[in-house]
């Protein structure tokens, strides 16, 4: 049986497999303009001493679930994931493989603008509420994040039939891909919690995808469904 990633806009058809694949998305850690800061795909953002130091916590917690099993470690091009996901392939014997797919949110004239500012915007209660709806001025929309998501973690799973990968992005496309998954309208999709450096991973099966845990910052071990 072959299974489809339904989204408004595209149709992804994943190929089937005998056994599931499992992706464990994480976002990058923090950097020292996290949450006031809206740096979208500004280049230069590096992680804080902080942020090293959850990369670091992050990748022991994957290395537990056992470095055989991990196949591959994928990150967005951008400094700050590819920070982070640097100590993860350490971890797992895998090296760092960019995927472009996996990009931040392109917020194009809000680019590098503080938070602050931005909230004062009529436009922001736009983008709390009706996202969907929602096209960055000179960037992309929310609708088309989602679809680019989706559509690059499809890719992956075709890639790593029956495999457990490691995809590293941003806060948006994990959530955006988290709604994607569980069929929740993109509206929604600010009401899912993402922190740097947690980890969220979806089971991706022959019936379609399986979220397994959203956010998560602990044990990673007992990762299975119900």
């Amino acid at each position: 049986m072959c299974y489809y990633l339904f989204h408004p806009a595209t149709v992804v058809y994943v190929a089937p497999s005998k056994k599931p694949t499992l992706v464990l998305l994480v976002r990058h850690g923090r950097t020292p303009t996290t949450g006031i800061e809206l740096y979208g795909r500004k280049p230069g953002v590096h992680l804080s001493e902080e942020g090293k130091s959850q990369a670091i916590e992050v990748s022991e917690r994957i290395r537990k679930i056992g470095t055989t099993k991990i196949t591959a470690v994928y990150a967005s091009p951008l400094e700050r994931t590819r920070e982070t996901a640097a100590p993860i392939a350490k971890a797992v014997g895998q090296k760092v493989k960019k995927v472009s797919g996996l990009l931040e949110l392109d917020v194009g004239e809000w680019t590098g603008k503080k938070l602050s500012e931005l909230r004062k915007l009529k436009a922001w209660d736009t983008v709390q509420k009706y996202p969907s709806g929602f096209h960055f001025p000179g960037g992309e929309s929310f609708l088309a994040m989602q679809t680019r998501m989706a559509s690059t973690i499809a890719m992956l799973v075709q890639r790593h039939s029956s495999q457990t990968i490691v995809a590293v992005s941003h806060a948006d496309p994990i959530r955006a891909l988290v709604a994607h998954a569980m069929g929740t309208h993109l509206d929604l999709f600010q009401r899912i919690v993402v922190s740097p450096c947690s980890v969220t991973a979806i089971l991706y099966t022959s019936s379609g995808p399986v979220v397994l845990a959203v956010n998560n910052t602990s044990d990673l071990t007992d990762l299975s469904p119900a």
